[in-house]
């Protein structure tokens, strides 16, 4: 694979200069007739790249591993993971290749990663490949959470590879082009704590606080503020995806990133009715990663990265009990944070701009109300957008709940308490809108794009599905389809995570 051309991607690589046991050096494979399929031209200019190179035939072939572009030092990183509660010592990227890493407009560094780019020596058999209809969900959904303002990777590219891949079928595959702030898990730290390799995980914290959490570096205890820092980015990250319904569906510890970022998205979907038990992964069959276990499960997965930093926290503090002491203090704040960042959340989607004392209640309600009554989540936070201009408008939100009665209950509590907000009742629903999504990636819509681009290579449902989702929080007159739940014939209850 020739690296003599002319594309400058300006990698400025550093995950590379670490010990070669935190990854394996190898270039993606090649694939048969790379094809590009969708170019996120956005972002490829706020990472000072071009869109017009990246889409000729020079690029497809960069995009689809078929080249290796200047600058570029790939390899598949190292790390372990607990998947549904069970350690697996090694897994790592086994169809997966970090190309390098580039500096966006923002100044911020970035990861550029191949996804579905050939098998590597953590495969486990695997073939390393991806089938299209899995990174074009993952390219549907990254996408709105980014729009949400919901940290997360994000898509560049997909692209066709010409060639099937085998799962219960053949299915066309494709290659998946991410970027993220990094790829380093809290499987990453299990990987070297499980190997006893204490220079490992200090090598690995000082690279992560210098990346991310740079202000922990100058702290007294600067192991004990990185853990502080990584439990804060997942208290936030939790809360905003309650608050828009997101289920990851595999919370697993290689999918949970220290950036705060939401990474890996597999059997992820968007719940429709509100049910906190609310399942759509095949092989969750416990709701371990249930929609109202995400919360538990997050501080589960960030005890682990605890345990995993034990020995540079006792090294930091003096003895392994204040170690343990300092690691089970910090773990306490996660609780407080979340519970915080979601009640202020809640507060905007009822557009509660002071503090009150029994906002908490009021929220409770009104969701106790909705799972008893099968409302559909973002419809009903949405119409309350209206309902907060005029009372006359409170028959849109009813009409969602099996018996309308129970809103009139809530609702009537909830408009004694915006007369003690100050905000105009015109300006309360304009803020509102901007917490309260018109539209979420439905799951018969993602199917529904996904099947006409599997099976007959139509991608315009695909297009037409991202152009949505790119302004979430907006009315968009024609598009009225996409804002509406599924019809019982319609509803997509199970999502599966394409490997």
């Amino acid at each position: 694979m020739p690296n003599n051309h002319s594309i400058q991607f300006g990698f400025n690589n550093t995950y590379a200069r670490l010990p070669e046991r935190f990854y394996a050096r190898l270039n993606p494979s090649p694939v048969a007739l790379p094809r590009l399929i969708k170019l996120n031209l956005e972002l490829a200019r706020s990472l000072e790249l071009d869109p017009v190179e990246l889409a000729n035939a020079e690029g497809v072939e960069i995009l689809s591993g078929n080249r290796v572009a200047a600058g570029s030092e790939p390899l598949a990183q190292a790390y372990a993971g607990h998947q549904f509660g069970n350690f697996v010592p090694q897994l790592g990227d086994g169809r997966a290749n970090l190309l390098g890493e580039v500096i966006g407009r923002d100044g911020v560094r970035y990861d550029l990663q191949l996804k579905g780019s050939g098998p590597t020596p953590f495969s486990r058999r695997g073939d390393g490949r991806a089938a299209l209809g899995p990174v074009l969900r993952e390219y549907i959904v990254s996408e709105a959470m980014a729009a949400y303002g919901i940290p997360s990777t994000r898509a560049l590219a997909a692209v066709a590879s010409g060639e099937p891949v085998f799962r219960e079928t053949a299915m066309p595959g494709a290659v998946l082009v991410r970027i993220a702030a990094s790829h380093i898990r809290v499987g990453t730290f299990e990987y070297f704590a499980a190997r006893r390799d204490v220079e490992a995980i200090r090598m690995l914290a000082d690279f992560a606080i210098a990346r991310h959490y740079p202000d922990a570096g100058e702290a007294q205890q600067p192991y004990r503020a990185f853990l502080d820092r990584a439990i804060t980015g997942q208290a936030r990250l939790i809360a905003q995806w309650m608050l828009v319904g997101f289920v990851h569906g595999v919370m697993n510890t290689d999918n949970m990133s220290i950036s705060g970022e939401t990474i890996d998205y597999g059997p992820c979907a968007f719940m429709e009715e509100y049910d906190p038990a609310t399942v759509f992964s095949s092989i969750d069959g416990q709701g371990r990663y249930a929609y109202g276990n995400q919360p538990r499960i997050a501080l589960w997965n960030l005890t682990r990265l605890a345990e995993a930093l034990l020995p540079i926290l006792e090294q930091e503090t003096g003895s392994q009990q204040t170690a343990m002491a300092t690691a089970t203090n910090a773990l306490e704040l996660f609780a407080p944070q979340y519970e915080a960042a979601l009640l202020a959340g809640m507060r905007r989607k009822l557009g509660l701009f002071a503090e009150r004392e029994g906002d908490l209640a009021l929220v409770q309600d009104l969701l106790q109300r909705m799972a008893a009554n099968h409302a559909d989540f973002t419809l009903t936070f949405h119409r309350l957008c209206n309902a907060a201009a005029g009372i006359e408008r409170d028959a849109e939100v009813r009409a969602l709940f099996a018996d309308p009665v129970a809103y009139d209950g809530w609702a009537a509590r909830w408009r004694r308490r915006l007369d003690d907000e100050t905000a105009l009742p015109e300006e309360r629903s304009k803020a509102m809108r901007q917490s309260n999504p018109a539209f979420i990636p439905r799951n018969h819509l993602v199917e529904a794009a996904l099947n006409a681009a599997v099976t007959r290579e139509d991608f315009q449902p695909f297009e037409e599905i991202i152009e949505v989702l790119s302004r979430p929080f907006e009315d968009r007159p024609g598009f009225e389809r996409y804002g509406a739940p599924a019809k019982n014939e319609e509803k997509v209850l199970h999502t599966f995570c394409g490997t």
